[in-house]
């Protein structure tokens, strides 16, 4: 049996890694979970699969937990704080690391897991897209496996030769095409576009997600961030990858070979196929996720993007040709200003504008080491907290 720590145990990845692994009782041994500060949530959780431990990264949630875990006589250690994630991703009975804590606040425990060896699943972009040098550097040092669970660039992973490896680029590739629903104002005019309320931005047509994430599949930034990961993840160039809108979310993502066959990885919109997929690498197992029927789906359509009504998607690419600090830069103004207008204190359409001067105003250097990137990511989120008082209260 594998042990196997779920860093973000109570987001929508991290909830479906524990239905799959429900399915095998007996591949599978549940070492850890963590998350930030969703306690009761995490306190059911324990009750179900009995961790030998739980984590919370916010003490008090840590607290609450603790005394409801004793109050019910259960075994699971609770441990707290950010530095505990890091621990319990790098225990020795640990094989496999599901890496999906939202945003920049993952980042620590993805690189202790790979500095451990770990085969990591790789759900959290933002390590990829903040320190992703770092992190392919830290996998190649230590031996770590890294496997995407995105479900774009496991699609891809899927469809590269076999032996392929995460940040080497795959023989034989013209390019790679990520599609994307468009998210849930693909069709609004640029009008109705900003002035969208959050209830309407995280309302997915295909996929069911976490806030944040749909903020950004609203956005394009989602599939800005994912063109990053695809660079750094695949070692190809910014000009070998393709993003398109796909509406059905049937096609996960596409790669072209140079004697111009396209292999596509199809499936239903259910993040526990990438998990499954992850899990069982190099074999297959069940996840749960009811067959495609093509018949049913009718019809699959592909469109280029709208850059101009959703400028995030230009913003990153430029991120990605720029490379070293300013991937870092743009996810950081992002988390900032999605935040904001989850929080209702600007709107929809303000997002862009915030990145794009961030961006405009930060020092574009060189990522040497993780003190670079955790300086840039300060200053740029200080940068956009100055910015968004001047959209306070603006409609």
């Amino acid at each position: 049996m594998k042990g196997i720590t779920i860093l973000g145990a109570t987001g929508s990845v991290g909830r479906n890694t524990l239905e799959v692994l429900a399915l095998h009782p007996d591949k599978f041994r549940l070492v850890a979970l963590g998350a930030w500060r969703r306690d009761a949530l995490m306190f059911e959780q324990v009750c179900r699969f009995a961790p030998d431990y739980a984590v919370m990264a916010d003490e008090a949630a840590a607290s609450r937990l603790a005394e409801r875990v004793r109050a019910k006589g259960l075994k699971t250690q609770v441990l707290a704080g950010a530095e505990a994630l890091s621990q319990v991703a790098s225990l020795p009975q640990v094989e496999q690391v599901m890496c999906a804590i939202v945003g920049a606040a993952g980042l620590s425990s993805t690189l202790a897991a790979a500095r451990a060896g770990k085969r990591l699943l790789l759900a959290n972009k933002e390590a990829l897209v903040m320190a992703g040098e770092l992190l392919l550097q830290a996998v190649a040092a230590s031996g770590a496996q890294l496997l995407p669970i995105d479900s774009e660039h496991n699609a891809i992973f899927q469809c590269l030769p076999a032996g392929a490896r995460c940040g080497v680029a795959p023989p034989g590739v013209r390019r790679i095409i990520l599609t994307g629903s468009g998210g849930p104002f693909r069709d609004w005019t640029p009008e109705r576009i900003a002035q969208a309320t959050p209830a309407e931005a995280i309302r997915h047509p295909n996929w069911s997600m976490g806030p944040k994430i749909s903020v950004d599949s609203a956005t394009l930034m989602n599939k800005g961030l994912e063109f990053i990961e695809a660079r750094l993840l695949f070692g190809l160039l910014p000009e070998q990858i393709e993003v398109v809108v796909h509406p059905q979310s049937v096609v996960h993502s596409l790669v072209e070979y140079l004697d111009g066959s396209v292999l596509a990885q199809l499936g239903s919109p259910d993040m526990r196929t990438p998990i499954a997929q992850a899990l069982a690498w190099p074999e297959r197992m069940a996840s749960g996720v009811k067959s495609l029927d093509l018949v049913a789906a009718g019809r699959l359509d592909f469109l280029p993007p709208d850059t101009q009504r959703f400028p995030c998607l230009p913003l990153a690419q430029q991120a990605a040709r720029t490379g070293g600090l300013a991937p870092a830069i743009l996810n950081a103004a992002n988390e900032v200003a999605v935040q904001a207008f989850l929080d209702g204190r600007m709107n929809f359409g303000h997002i862009s504008i915030v990145i794009d001067k961030v961006m405009q105003q930060a020092d574009l250097g060189r990522l040497t080491n993780l003190d670079d990137v955790v300086a840039a990511d300060s200053a740029a989120r200080l940068a956009a907290n100055r910015l968004l008082l001047q959209f306070v209260g603006v409609r």
